[in-house]
């Protein structure tokens, strides 16, 4: 098996695990059996944190299409590889939300929109228009692309720890916006619910913004705060 196979294999393994297991603990808070918000902050960040250090040997862990641009634009990834990269990101996330519809209670699918990242009230009101999610979602992943660059990407980052913190980015970032706009920072998460639930209010948001503020993200620390120490020098 070529290391592209492999590294498909472990984006589509990664992705599914980040929605399974998000995504559920958000069906499971609906139906009364859940932990509320933290709950749902801690499974997504603990899950992503696991799949990152399980696939980060394998892929470099990226498990996000944001992620992947990010590393596309940074020149840290071929387009071939980034274009097969995203393809699998997204096949592992319907794939966690077809099963999730398939095993959850009807009505708590149902209540919970399949665990889909929304800007809406328990009543299914809209609490944010689309441009303000947009910034929220930049401004989201931005730290989060900033936590991946200084822990996994750069040469000096403290590469033992880079699974766990950007696990806990992704909790502090839920805790802080997950009642706004379901803090995905990361279309596949947005995308695999949208697709099997049919859940697509404000969906461009949910691309539009985790790709701008990745890519922000990416732009400042290479230019402003990476590391200048190359390769082979002292």
């Amino acid at each position: 098996m070529n290391a592209l196979c492999r590294s498909s294999i472990a984006e589509l393994a990664g992705t599914f695990t980040l929605t399974f297991i998000g995504a559920g603990t958000i069906i499971s808070t609906a139906a009364g059996s859940g932990g509320g918000l933290v709950a749902i902050a801690l499974a997504h960040g603990l899950a992503l944190a696991m799949a990152v250090y399980a696939t980060g040997h394998i892929s470099g862990g990226h498990i996000n299409p944001a992620v992947t641009i990010a590393m596309l634009a940074t020149r840290r990834i071929s387009l071939g590889h980034a274009v097969v990269y995203i393809l699998s990101q997204l096949a592992g996330a319907v794939l966690g939300a077809f099963l999730l519809n398939q095993l959850f209670p009807a009505e708590a699918v149902e209540k919970a929109h399949l665990g889909a990242t929304l800007a809406l009230d328990p009543t299914g009101a809209s609490v944010l228009a689309s441009p303000k999610i947009i910034i929220v979602e930049a401004i989201l992943t931005f730290l989060l692309l900033t936590t991946i660059f200084a822990v996994a990407v750069d040469k000096k980052g403290p590469k033992n720890i880079y699974g766990f913190a950007i696990g806990l980015t992704i909790c502090f970032n839920i805790l802080c916006a997950g009642a706004l706009t379901g803090a995905s920072m990361n279309p596949a998460r947005s995308f695999g619910p949208a697709l099997v639930g049919g859940h697509w209010t404000d969906h461009f948001a949910y691309w539009l913004g985790p790709i701008l503020g990745a890519l922000v993200a990416a732009f400042v620390y290479d230019t402003c705060l990476a590391s200048k120490e190359k390769e082979g020098e002292k």
